[in-house]
């Protein structure tokens, strides 16, 4: 069987990612970031700790389907009451560490869904 790498053109791929950075498109980023496969930006949310419901809100104008969380090295739910902008506007939530937020980020934005990845870093 033949394989072969699968790239989207002009869309932000996770190329790589360990506990302190994670290389999207040949750039390092070392802090919280949004990420969609036409977007890329800094998040305001300096950890897990600080998250509020406006940096859920915050999402809502990209119109995910999902926002995948990435909640650093370990899976920590946040309040389900910091979701409600979410949950009001039918978007779905998936809370994992981030290398697995990495990892479905990249399927899902290969099968050109909606999604956003919202990670943070411990």
């Amino acid at each position: 069987m033949k394989l072969e790498l699968e790239t989207v053109t002009g869309a932000y791929q996770i190329q790589r990612y360990d506990t302190n950075s994670i290389t999207i498109n040949d750039q390092v980023c070392t802090s919280s970031l949004i990420l969609m496969p036409q977007h890329l930006s800094a998040w305001a949310v300096k950890d897990f700790a600080s998250l509020t419901e406006a940096h859920f809100a915050a999402l809502i104008p990209l119109k995910p389907e999902v926002v995948l969380l990435g909640t650093g090295t370990k899976i920590r739910f946040p309040a389900p009451e910091l979701l409600v902008p979410l949950i009001n506007q039918g978007i779905g939530v998936e809370v994992m560490n981030t290398p697995a937020a990495c990892r479905t980020y990249n399927v899902l934005m290969s099968e050109e869904r909606a999604v956003v990845a919202a990670l943070l870093f411990d």
